[in-house]
């Protein structure tokens, strides 16, 4: 270590050159809010030098452009980017985003301790600075079937883990707050350090409760109301924009040069679409700038205000001693990274060429039974059905009631309305589970569209016009080893295998980028007016949002927070 300091030392007072200098740089101070001309000296891993002129081994002229801490994307699962973290690490780093914070809440939730061993063996090998939080809630609540139960017990010998930060997003809000004894073992175990949390519309007292267990940041926040009083309350908020949640434009209101350092920024669920058409964190940055955001409000919440909520000190600004992660701009305004450094290192193919391989897990994991259109229906009813809501980029469901048409002794699909079914299939080979139910605002006016990726427990889900189409779905999704399936009168018009844990492909990024494209079209086929249809399907089983969602095991009112009988 101290041949190590040395070299620092050295290297930041200019008595030898440095390892890299970038000359000609103007940087964004987030102390000042000042845009400082200087060169930057980079040693190893560190930043040495600001604020003068430097000599390096390695120069590179970035003059007339803007340098930038490295953005950390503070509460992602990078499963919902649908690629191993290698690709994930190979897509989003050159976007800038430097370090993620990530629960693997979803591969947990299939393979239990395997999961989570897949991620921490290879958040070691990206180049990206990858921290896992452990998964508080496998299975998410009672109302569903999991792939896997992690009670604290097989939490515990992650906890001293060098990538592990603390426990993730704490989604079981009635569990904490009405004393259950597995939350509060978890809890516990975890009290002092960092514990995210996960409390979409809590609020009051119950909201006093739940931080009084130690919880202290929160993305589920979707209004500015509901944001300011869980940051008087000591929150940090995490002001999400993902595929399907998209809260940016509501909490703008919040980001200010007051509150910012009370504030980061998280993608949440984003697929690799997405980010190859709008960006990663550069996009919520240059759109929040573009609707008045002040420029210091939102680069403080990309970076050092998003370090210090996660206690990663040593971080977030362009300063001596401080992690080299830099992101070279065009300008603040469109914040296009032109060269990204990552821990000192710049990043090319050829760095990524250095990472080791990890074996891929779960490939296996699709055990659904086969079923068959008959397995789809509902009987009539003279009284109104449940309905759950879709609300275009939210994943909040609304709770709505409908009398619906009679076919036979069934209830039927109604399409004026907009409403048709909706299935959750067991797929883990637990109990072989099958539940149905119905959904406005999809759009669909034919067809069927199926997924293994089924937040929190990764069932599959389906929904479709037509019984048949949605059975052929749901067993094409077996045959894949899961994924995305689409049918259309009777043919699959567009898959997605996705073998990993029935979450992540093992193609490149790239490749799952063409191949969701051409997925989204055969879904705009059947008349879908949602941009993002997969991910949509994919919030519907999640019972810890509100208000009305599908389990394996039924519908559940998640304000009651228990299955309609």
């Amino acid at each position: 270590m101290s041949n190590r300091l040395e070299r620092l030392i050295d290297q930041g007072t200019g008595r030898i050159p440095a390892d890299i200098v970038l000359k000609g740089a103007r940087f964004f101070d987030l102390v000042t809010g000042e845009l400082v001309a200087s060169d930057i000296a980079i040693c190893g891993d560190r930043i040495v030098g600001t604020g003068g002129s430097y000599v390096g081994d390695t120069e590179i002229d970035v003059t007339g452009r803007i340098i930038v801490p490295g953005f950390i994307d503070t509460h992602l699962h990078i499963e919902s980017s649908l690629v191993t973290p290698h690709e994930f690490d190979r897509c989003v780093l050159p976007y800038g985003v430097t370090t993620a914070i990530c629960d693997p809440h979803e591969i947990a939730n299939v393979l239990g301790e395997e999961g989570i061993r897949f991620f921490l063996d290879s958040a070691e090998q990206t180049i990206m600075d990858i921290r896992v939080q452990l998964s508080s809630c496998v299975p998410a609540t009672h109302l569903e079937t999991a792939g896997a139960d992690l009670p604290i017990e097989k939490l515990l010998p992650f906890r001293d883990h060098p990538k592990v930060i603390g426990l993730a997003e704490f989604m079981n809000f009635p569990g904490v707050i009405h004393k259950d004894p597995g939350c509060l073992a978890k809890l516990d175990a975890f009290y002092g350090d960092h514990i995210d949390g996960h409390a979409p519309l809590l609020r009051g007292n119950d909201l006093n409760g739940y931080l009084s267990a130690g919880i202290r940041t929160e993305h589920e926040c979707t209004t500015a109301d509901e944001a300011m009083e869980k940051i008087r309350k000591g929150m940090h908020i995490l002001v999400r924009e993902g595929s399907v949640s998209k809260d940016l434009h509501a909490l703008m209101p919040i980001i200010t040069e007051r509150l910012s350092p009370f504030l980061a920024l998280c993608t949440d669920d984003r697929n690799p679409l997405d980010i190859a058409e709008h960006g990663h964190l550069d996009y919520m940055i240059r759109t929040a700038i573009a609707h008045g955001v002040e420029p210091l409000a939102i680069y403080r919440a990309a970076s050092i205000s998003a370090a210090r909520a996660f206690g990663l000190r040593d971080r977030g600004l362009v300063a001596p001693g401080w992690r080299a992660d830099l992101v070279v701009l065009d300008s603040l305004e469109n914040c296009k990274a032109e060269m990204v450094f990552s821990a000192g290192r710049r990043v090319t193919d050829d760095l990524f060429a250095t990472r080791k391989p990890v074996a891929p897990v779960g490939l296996d994991s699709v055990k659904a039974r086969p079923v068959q259109a008959m397995h789809f229906g509902v009987p009539f009813s003279e009284n109104e059905t449940p309905v759950m809501g879709v609300i275009p980029g939210k994943i909040i469901t609304e709770h709505r009631r409908f009398r619906l048409p009679a076919a036979g002794n069934q209830a039927g699909v109604d399409l004026d309305r907009d409403i048709i079914k909706v299935a959750v299939i067991e797929r883990h080979g637990k109990n072989g589970n099958h539940a149905n139910g119905f959904v406005q605002g999809f759009g669909l006016k034919k067809g069927a569209i199926a997924s293994t990726v089924g937040h929190d427990s990764h069932n599959i889900c389906v929904v479709g016009v037509s019984e048949d189409d949605m059975a052929l779905a749901a067993n094409r999704l077996g045959e894949i080893n899961g994924g995305f399936v689409v049918v259309e009168d009777g043919k699959v018009t567009g898959e997605i295998a996705l073998p990993v844990a029935g979450l992540m492909s093992l193609e490149p990024y790239e490749v799952v980028r063409d191949t969701l494209h051409g997925l989204r079209q055969c879904a705009y086929a059947l008349g879908t007016t949602l941009e993002e249809p997969f991910l949509q399907v994919a919030f519907l089983p999640l019972p810890v949002i509100p208000h009305l969602k599908i389990s394996d095991r039924g519908m559940v009112d998640v304000d009651r927070f228990e299955l309609i009988g």
